[in-house]
């Protein structure tokens, strides 16, 4: 354990903790302070100024990343007839209906990071809603997961989709990349997740929208960003 607390020390005495970092020079410095044997996740963390306790402040979206996660996502389709037959030929990695209700609910299953199901498979799939709700992986109509164009959501997904929704606290957590992307990548990758952010501000939100924003690998400290600089 003290051998990690090193590394982190050493990677905290390269941080400027009174400064507020412009994006690209943030996430080259992320990529560079990352000690782990892995190549670790870059995630954004963004607090906004808005409360999601109320509807008309939610915000919640998807956007395919330029150059993708760095992760191949496993999909799981919900579909039936010619949709079902539409999901495999695009790659889906599980296809089914009840039976895979049943799979899920039976056998604790959860070999999957994404679900997509077509409009009339909600019905079956609503039964799931306390399982799925709570790990993220509810399909939603707001993320795209949610549509008869299965070729289109599974392509999405398999090329670097990400969703973007807000947290109890008001924050989103994103993954924008690996370490090895190297920060040019990642602060394209970084740029694409803000400007989704930053329009899907709701009307109802008043004072700064974007409060704090940090970048941090998955061992490593947060490096801050200046905000305000986002939105010029």
């Amino acid at each position: 354990m003290a051998k990690k607390s090193k590394k982190y020390a050493q990677a905290l005495a390269k941080i400027d903790r009174t400064k507020l970092y412009d994006s690209k020079e943030a996430l080259d410095l992320v990529a560079e302070i990352a000690t782990a044997k892995f190549d670790e996740t870059v995630e954004a963390h963004i607090k906004l100024g808005v409360d999601g306790r109320h509807a008309d402040q939610q915000v919640r979206g998807a956007i395919v990343l330029p150059h993708g996660t760095g992760k191949t996502k496993k999909v799981l389709v919900f579909a039936k007839g010619e949709k079902a037959t539409e999901a495999q030929a695009a790659g889906a990695d599980f296809v089914g209906a009840e039976d895979l209700v049943q799979k899920i609910q039976k056998e604790n299953w959860f070999d999957f990071d994404v679900v997509v199901a077509t409009p009339d498979m909600m019905g079956v799939v609503g039964r799931l809603g306390r399982v799925l709700g709570p790990k993220g992986l509810m399909p939603n109509p707001k993320s795209g997961t949610v549509t008869f164009d299965v070729t289109k959501a599974i392509e999405e997904i398999k090329a670097g989709k990400v969703e973007y929704r807000l947290d109890k606290n008001n924050i989103v957590h994103v993954p924008v990349g690996k370490v090895s992307f190297g920060g040019e990548k990642l602060a394209e990758n970084f740029a694409t997740l803000m400007s989704a952010i930053v329009k899907a501000k709701p009307a109802s939100a008043k004072g700064t929208y974007l409060r704090t924003v940090t970048v941090a690998s998955t061992m490593g400290p947060g490096v801050k960003i200046n905000a305000a600089k986002i939105t010029d």
